[in-house]
């Protein structure tokens, strides 16, 4: 859309800000009725706090990912405009790509491999164009920082599960020691156990939640980052390719 941005451009973004709503929504409710302060006030381990905290930093380099993605969408859409609407040849202008050297492409990652991919084939004096390591290197590129959605994931899992071993242990811990004929004792120890189980039932919940829910965004944010992808081979293929294979460009 000339002048415009494409809806498509902004799907991802407004996916993510539809999921986090929902979930942000959620977390009202269940403040409202108590269940997070009674979550956090019962574990002294403070595991619970650091895996609310841990996705909420996911959530947020989910959001950054999210919004690169989304601009480099566009700045593709808007070079396959560009070359829809005609040209003879790519020409390489310094740091830039431009269609017949007057229109220039949007600086984004597919422009970076089409100014290389043109420089390839000035350098090889036009012959076929073998794109395939350039093309890995722009996947790359492209997804970027994406696999710390699966670290988070992992990480947020194998903290609730380190929360559970630690309530175990918390609750089996005083009957070590138990005087079964001092009642004090027991109601003590009872009051452990209560707590330890607490500590393991709320960390183990929160990971499995908080996994969960990150493996989701991230989910969303690759299933755009292949579309993305997917347009833009289609683009560099059919105009990028047979351009500079028809009329190959020497770089001003």
């Amino acid at each position: 859309m000339r002048g415009g941005v494409d809806p498509a451009d902004r799907a991802p973004l407004l996916h993510w800000m539809i999921f986090t709503g929902l979930c942000l929504f959620a977390a009202a409710l269940l403040w409202h009725y108590g269940l997070v302060r009674q979550m956090l006030a019962s574990d002294r381990t403070y595991i619970s706090a650091v895996i609310v905290l841990l996705y909420i930093g996911a959530s947020l380099h989910c959001l950054w990912r999210t919004i690169v993605v989304s601009r480099e969408a566009q700045a593709a859409r808007r070079a396959a405009q560009l070359f829809a609407e005609g040209g003879h040849s790519v020409v390489v202008v310094g740091d830039a790509v431009a269609i017949d050297g007057v229109r220039t492409l949007p600086k984004g990652l597919v422009a970076s491999h089409i100014r290389d991919l043109a420089m390839k084939s000035a350098l090889q004096g036009g012959r076929r164009l073998d794109q395939t390591l350039l093309l890995r290197r722009l996947a790359g590129n492209l997804r970027g920082s994406n696999g710390f959605g699966g670290f988070a994931g992992d990480t947020l899992m194998k903290l609730g599960l380190i929360g559970t071993i630690v309530g175990f242990i918390m609750m089996l811990a005083p009957i070590a020691g138990l005087d079964t004929g001092n009642q004090g004792a027991i109601k003590a120890s009872m009051n452990l156990m209560s707590e330890g189980m607490a500590v393991a039932m709320y960390t183990t919940l929160a990971g499995l939640i908080g996994s969960i829910l990150i493996r989701i965004q991230y989910y969303m944010l690759d299933d755009a980052t292949s579309r993305l992808f997917t347009f833009a081979v289609g683009v560099i293929d059919v105009h990028a390719i047979s351009l500079l294979e028809r009329e190959p460009e020497l770089p001003a």
